[in-house]
């Protein structure tokens, strides 16, 4: 029997809106912390349309495929399907988080969180189509396997944060079980425990009949859903020390005035445990601006490394004719992958990719020698700057060049690589 994982603390998820934000803008931005060794990259699937009965293959099972998929740029643990965190061509933006609560998380083999990600970017063109999506597919397939590359067994129920151009949405479930909230404004987070308290705009049709069933709730009193189906005083659950209450502090620390670098800045927080260390820690990050104006195009920031603090935040704007990033995708071992044999994870193949390798050697190097790796920190911080400068003066000024938009990410990792020579 596999060993189990006790419930690490890992990964925040936020998101600001006018009037929080300046310049009509929604911003989100996502930690994804996972084990230290593992590595994320950022991959994009072109839009694309499926015949009738086709099947597609997530991370441990097959499910039916939509009729259409669009396009996805996305930060993922290396070794399967799903996403921790993405975006769609229509400038939807997901990242999920894993809860724990009173209902018994499943082991058997069914859609991860992060699968479920993916297929809400892929088949959902607003935030709220999403969770449509995502809870549709959850009552059809359910939620369950391992979610660390290991024998030995890591299984969580999943939250997700969804946002949009227009709004905001947060689904949070447990089993089968969910509810969503709608945030139309302001500042929201998302990290490892239940959140939903009595403001739900959508549930599961038994999910108060189930919780009575339990005796988790009586009927009676107003229908708290963490209080309910997780261990979470919530009357206390933004005034207690947590990175749930770390996260929310720093967000309105800065409401009102919260930009790109803004959220970047919480991201690479380490006092308040945003920007995790140690066994469990931050391998990758992505902050996104979400123009109201829909004439404007979104823009997504990804690290594809560890440690916001000493990586850069790359842009991305979906355009015609993109290309696969090279240099920030993995290996891929087809059906020979550990993943795909049974019994799974026997082994565990070297999954980094170029821009990963170069990361690690200039950590190694920021480690060793204080003036190198400042001179190091400096050229990427510098490189950074230029791009967001860059990035505003195309919002500003509606200059997009979509021809010099194809490459914008993988050219931002070419001058990173050169930054860590």
């Amino acid at each position: 029997m596999a060993s189990v994982i006790t419930e690490p603390s890992s990964c925040d998820t936020f998101v600001a809106l006018p009037p929080a934000t300046t310049g009509s803008r929604i911003i989100f931005g996502k930690n994804s912390d996972r084990p230290s060794d593992e590595v994320q990259e950022i991959v994009y699937f072109p839009a694309a349309s499926h015949g009738p009965g086709e099947k597609v293959e997530c991370t441990y099972i097959e499910i039916e495929q939509a009729p259409e998929t669009y396009a996805v740029v996305l930060s993922r643990p290396s070794w399967l399907w799903g996403a921790e965190m993405g975006a769609n061509e229509h400038g939807v933006c997901i990242g999920n988080e894993a809860v724990w609560g009173k209902e018994e998380v499943c082991d058997d083999e069914a859609l991860l969180g992060m699968d479920l990600v993916r297929l809400g970017l892929e088949r959902a063109n607003t935030a709220e189509k999403a969770v449509g999506v995502i809870v549709d597919l959850l009552d059809k397939y359910g939620q369950g396997g391992n979610c660390m590359e290991s024998h030995m067994a890591f299984t969580y129920h999943n939250s997700f944060l969804i946002a949009d151009r227009k709004e905001a949405w947060i689904l949070e479930t447990s089993g089968k079980y969910w509810a969503a909230e709608k945030v139309e404004e302001g500042v929201r987070n998302i990290s490892n425990q239940l959140s939903i308290t009595t403001k739900i705009e959508r549930e599961h049709p038994d999910i108060r009949n189930y919780a009575i069933s339990k005796g988790w709730w009586d009927g009676k009193k107003e229908f708290d859903f963490a209080a309910t189906y997780s261990y979470v005083n919530t009357a206390r659950m933004t005034t207690t020390r947590g990175r749930y209450c770390e996260g929310y502090k720093l967000l309105k620390k800065h409401e009102g005035t919260i930009t790109a670098e803004t959220m970047m800045a919480i991201l690479r927080d380490k006092d308040s445990g945003i920007n995790m260390e140690g066994g469990f820690m931050t391998t990758g990050s992505m902050v996104s601006i979400l123009p109201q104006e829909t004439s404007l195009p979104c823009i997504h920031f990804f690290t594809g490394t560890p440690d916001p603090d000493r990586s850069v935040f790359k842009p991305f704007i979906f355009v015609p004719n993109i290309t696969q990033l090279l240099k920030t995708s993995s290996p891929v071992f087809g059906p020979e992958d550990p993943v795909k044999k049974q019994p799974r994870f026997q082994t565990k193949p070297d999954r980094r990719h170029e821009l990963y390798r170069k990361h690690e050697s200039a950590a190694l190097v920021m480690e060793s020698s204080k003036e190198k790796g400042d001179m190091i920190l400096e050229r990427i911080r510098k490189l950074e700057k230029e791009k967001i400068k860059e990035m505003e003066h195309i919002l500003q000024n509606r200059s997009l060049d979509a021809d010099q938009a194809v490459n914008l990410f993988s050219n931002c990792t070419d001058d990173e690589i050169q930054a860590y020579a």
